[in-house]
């Protein structure tokens, strides 16, 4: 699939800038609360490595929390001056490495962490900002490749693995969660849409269409094909076998809007912003709330 070369309509623009001011609005409010002393507080996306070490974004910090067994620390706390490095931290990736990426809507940018645990940026080439307009989630293709959903500029790029010029992938209208599978076909969160993209170029199979869910987040697909999906005003889990309509796998209790999700070793992670939670969902799709002990 190519680009659009038409002109991003202003009303999406619009519409995407309002959803930007919005989140900016709520995390001044928290901060005026004075709330985060004892850990995260609004958390929207979570990352696990392979050895089960958790990563959180949290737009309050704001910054990155890291989990390990019970122990949570902060790995990197940006500025709360608007137009800093990861003062609108918005999604959590990991590189085939093994490094944390972050995408970061103040700056327009997406930032590996170092051995140190400091963020350099991918696209910026020496500029203060990116050229990725709102970047909503984060996928890694076999070759190392970065994938970046824009939700401003409702399209997907993709960025070398070394950084550099954030090409254009595909056009999607609303992006938002993006997924690679075992067999390397991105999935999407298009408004409320699922689709998913086998191959570059190709078009983008609907693969759940609109009326199904109500505000989708992310997805992560699961390596049998089958796709789970956080959705926030639902207070659910979607979870969509191969060839099997949509289904609420987990709701409700203890919900509130569930919107990152990640996979170790069989185990499922969802964090939810409003509950302010890590829950881990066994296979018959119970939560339970993980809890955490902060090191100073």
């Amino acid at each position: 699939m190519t680009l659009s070369s038409q002109p991003i309509p202003l009303v999406q623009r619009f519409f995407a800038r309002c959803c930007l001011s919005t989140t900016v609005v709520l995390a001044a409010m928290i901060e005026a609360h004075g709330f985060g002393a004892a850990g995260p507080v609004y958390p929207v996306a979570i990352a696990v490595d392979k050895a089960g070490v958790i990563y959180l974004a949290d737009r309050d910090l704001p910054g990155v929390w890291r989990w390990e067994g019970e122990r949570l620390s902060v790995l990197f706390q940006g500025s709360k001056q608007f137009r800093t490095p990861l003062n609108a931290i918005r999604c959590l990736a990991l590189d085939r490495e093994g490094r944390l990426l972050a995408g970061d809507s103040a700056t327009c940018d997406v930032y590996r962490f170092d051995e140190q645990g400091r963020p350099h940026p991918l696209t910026a080439q020496g500029k203060p900002y990116g050229q990725i307009g709102i970047p909503m989630a984060i996928a890694v293709d076999a070759a190392g490749n970065v994938l970046v959903s824009d939700l401003e500029l409702h399209r997907i790029v993709r960025v070398a693995k070394t950084g550099g010029t954030a090409e254009p992938f595909a056009a999607v209208s609303a992006p938002r969660g993006l997924f690679l599978d075992a067999k390397n076909r991105l999935w999407v969160i298009s408004g409320r849409k699922l689709l998913r993209i086998d191959a570059a170029g190709e078009k983008p199979t609907t693969i759940v269409d609109d009326g199904v869910f109500q505000y989708p987040h992310n997805v992560a697909v699961s390596d049998d094909g089958t796709a789970y999906v956080t959705d926030g005003y639902a207070k659910a889990i979607w979870k969509i076998a191969p060839g099997a309509r949509a289904e609420k796998w987990a709701s409700g209790e203890p919900f509130d809007n569930p919107v990152g999700i990640a996979l170790h070793e069989q185990r499922w992670f969802v964090v939810d912003s409003r509950a302010n939670a890590v829950f881990e969902i066994d296979a018959s799709g119970k939560p339970t709330r993980r809890a955490w002990t902060l090191l100073k």
